[in-house]
This record gives C-alpha cells, sequence and structure tokens, in this order.
C-alpha cells in the first residue's frame, strides 16, 4: 500500500496499472508509460529491437505523422521523450497542468497506434547505425559496452542494447509489429504520472485511452546470468588514453544489503572526495575520470571502477584499486566517514526527487522492481541505519579476486595482466 496521501494507485480491469503523485505547487505534469521489459527480454538474432521500436514510435500513427507530432508538441511547450533500457522502455511527456489533454493524447496514440512504415524503417535503421558509430567512438561508453558483454557473456543481458550492425540491419516491418503487439499490452505496462493533477480524473483520461488495450500474458525471461571473471585487452591505437573498466557482480536491485552497497559505492568512487578519486586524482594526478558506480538489475547487478589513465601508468592505477578493495574488506569505516557518506547519499536521493520528471520515474520504478512504495523518509532512515560493519562485509563479500573482470581499451603498449594482479 502507498502510504503518502499524495499517491495514488490504480489497477485497470485490464492489468494497467496507474500510479500518480500530486504535487500541488507545481503547474506542470510529468507523464510516462513504461513496458516492463527490455533489451534482455530479447533473442539474440533480434538484438536491439526494443530499442529500434522506441525510435520508430514517433515515426508516425494511424492519425499523425512525425512532424504532426513534433509541432503539437511544441506548441503547448511539452518536452516528448523516450528512453530503453536492459529492463524497461519508457515514453514520457512533460507539459503544462493545462494542456496534459494533448499531452496525454500524443503520448498514448503512440504507444498505442504506431505505423511501422517500410520506408520510415529504412530511414531509421540509418540513424540508429549512427547511434552505434557515436557509442563505439566514444571510448568510455566501449570500455563499458565491452565488460559488460564479456562480465555476462552469452546472455541478453550482456547484449548491447542499442542492437549491433549486424541484428539492426535484418529488423523488418513483420519483426516489429510482432514485437508490438508480444510487448505493448496492459499486463505489461505501468502508467505513471507527477505535478498538478486530480488522480480520479486522470485514471478516467487512462481509461478512455488504454480500456481496449488487450491484458496479455506475462513475459518469460531467462534466468539470472552467470558473470565471467574475464580478463579483456582490446588494443585500439587511435586513443591516446588507457580505459579500464574492472568490475564485480554485485547485489539485485531489491537485495536488503542495497543500503550498504551504496554507502560503499559513495565512499569508494561516488564523488569527489571519494578514496578513489583522492587517490589515483588528488595525490597523484594519474587521472582525469575516476569513479565506482552501480548497475543492479532484478536477479543479479555489477559493482563497477572506471579510470582513464596513460598505457604506463595503468598497472600502477590497478594496483591502487586493489588496495582500495583490500583497505575496504580490512578495516571498518571511521564514524565520520560514514556520517559523511550517508550525508552525501541522503543529499543526492533528496535532490535528484526535486522534479516531476524523477518523482513519476520513480514512482514507476518502485512499483516495477518493489511493488511497495517507499517514501523519502523510509529510503532516508534505511540510509540511517547502515553501520560501519555492514559495510566491511559487503566489501568482504563483493572483492573477491577470483570474481573480478577486466576490461582495458586503448594503446596497450604490450601492456600485460593476469590474475595476480586482481590480489586484494
Amino acid at each position: 500500500m502507498m502510504i503518502e496521501r499524495n499517491l495514488r494507485r490504480t489497477v485497470l480491469p485490464n492489468g494497467l496499472i496507474v500510479l500518480t503523485e500530486r504535487m500541488e505547487h507545481l503547474r506542470s505534469v510529468a507523464m510516462g508509460v513504461w513496458i516492463k521489459s527490455g533489451s534482455r527480454a530479447e533473442e539474440a538474432e533480434i538484438n536491439g529491437i526494443s530499442h529500434f521500436v522506441e525510435h520508430m514510435v514517433f515515426k508516425g500513427t494511424r492519425s499523425r505523422s512525425a512532424q504532426h507530432i513534433a509541432r503539437e508538441m511544441d506548441s503547448i511547450g511539452g518536452n516528448l521523450d523516450a528512453f530503453t533500457g536492459k529492463e524497461m522502455i519508457c515514453f514520457n511527456v512533460k507539459s503544462l497542468a493545462d494542456h496534459v489533454p494533448i499531452a496525454l493524447d500524443v503520448l498514448s496514440d503512440l504507444v498505442l497506434n504506431p505505423v511501422f512504415a517500410s520506408s520510415d524503417i529504412e530511414r531509421e535503421r540509418g540513424v540508429i547505425l549512427e547511434e552505434i558509430k557515436i557509442d563505439e567512438d566514444n571510448p568510455d561508453i566501449l570500455v563499458h559496452e565491452l565488460f559488460t558483454q564479456n562480465f555476462w557473456k552469452d546472455h541478453p543481458l550482456g547484449k548491447p542494447i542499442l542492437g549491433t550492425t549486424a541484428t539492426v540491419a535484418r529488423l523488418d516491418q513483420q519483426r516489429l509489429l510482432d514485437y508490438h503487439f508480444g510487448r505493448f499490452h496492459a499486463g505489461n505496462m505501468v502508467f505513471s504520472a507527477a505535478g498538478n493533477l486530480h488522480h480520479d480524473e486522470f485514471v478516467q483520461a487512462i481509461t478512455d485511452k488504454f480500456a481496449g488495450l488487450h491484458p496479455g500474458q506475462p513475459l518469460t525471461e531467462l534466468p539470472a546470468p552467470l558473470s565471467g571473471a574475464r580478463i579483456l585487452l582490446k588494443n585500439k591505437k587511435s586513443l591516446e588514453q588507457v580505459q579500464i573498466c574492472l568490475g564485480v557482480p554485485s547485489p539485485p536491485v531489491a537485495d536488503e544489503s542495497r543500503f550498504a552497497t551504496l554507502i560503499l559505492n559513495t565512499v569508494l568512487g561516488g564523488g569527489m572526495s571519494s578514496r578513489l578519486f583522492q587517490t589515483i586524482r588528488e595525490e597523484r594526478g594519474m587521472a582525469y575520470s575516476v569513479y565506482s558506480d552501480m548497475t543492479p538489475y532484478r536477479d543479479t547487478g555489477a559493482f563497477c571502477v572506471y579510470a582513464g589513465t596513460s598505457a604506463g601508468k595503468a598497472l600502477e592505477c590497478i594496483d591502487l584499486i586493489m588496495a582500495e578493495f583490500a583497505k575496504l574488506k580490512q578495516e571498518p569505516l571511521s564514524a565520520e566517514e560514514l556520517t559523511r557518506a550517508k550525508d552525501q547519499l541522503k543529499g543526492n536521493i533528496l535532490m535528484g526527487l526535486e522534479s516531476s520528471n524523477s518523482r513519476m520515474a520513480n514512482l514507476a520504478r518502485q512499483e516495477i522492481y518493489f511493488g511497495h512504495f517507499f517514501s523519502s523518509d523510509e529510503i532516508i532512515a534505511r540510509v540511517e541505519a547502515v553501520q560501519a560493519e555492514q559495510v566491511q562485509r559487503m566489501g568482504q563479500q563483493l572483492f573477491d579476486p577470483e570474481r573480478i573482470a577486466v576490461t582495458l581499451l586503448g594503446r596497450l603498449d604490450g601492456i600485460k595482466l593476469n590474475r595476480t594482479k586482481l590480489v586484494c
């Protein structure tokens, strides 16, 4: 049950979940349609189809051309957008409260009635192939992509969201239509909204648009992938730096230990006062960019460290990362460092929930992953409750030398790396 007065949840007869948060002080409303499956629910030969469909719905519906959609949104000053992830696709719009009927009409039309015209498919295929090239030209993105593909090898979770040149080339109209019918149904969808709105009126407006949508069947997805502790050295002479991505398996998104893991991440590489930033950048000047981050999914996760440095300093950089892993395993955090990490994390969480867009997204994600809404106060209390011993235990659990995977990308100049360098 949702416990905050401004939060409401209604399930339509066809299974569509509608969530709202009333924010009376705003003049706008953010709305999102969330499809509860992304690229990890794709078969290997159609890798990238979720992202392709996300692009294609903007190209025209049964009653609107792409130009009509763009003009209609611009005429109300609205912002229409979408993204594809590994476990969800989201189509969202933000508009003034007075323009919600128009914004909702456009958003629902896109999601329910795309036409996938063959000529548009060919044009958009070219756009997506260029998008793939952009990622291949960005070393920071590319090293993470190579790491992920090796970490969850031969599992859809390890495949790129955009697909590959080969898989995107074979996506045709029938495949897109079949995918849309099989995924875009009420039982696989959440509609969330936040801003200056009234729940009952909003639910009626959603019902008018979505009542005819078929309920559909829950998707059967592959079981959680097994991670591999592979070492990949990829030479790319055009790069000036060596990109390092180093990671270990971590708990899934709803795991009870997630708050201890968040504190650990904050201390290790979550900002300018973090240990990695201070050691590698501030004290030694070895990298401009160095950080750690968590990528949790419904049944698994990855905890990664990234750094970009010169070929001559890459191995020393890895030694320093291992030393920080070892320190987190051997010594509990001081009271001062624990408090500082908690305050930083609380600030990030609360400031991250200040816009209607972020509130709308938060509603949907909590529904999809938890089936429960955690208030800000509840989340802050969970952060406050984390003890130094829990963070140390999480470090001991995560940083197992036998489970560390590494990808190096760049002008490697004969760099050799084996597991003896990964002792921590």
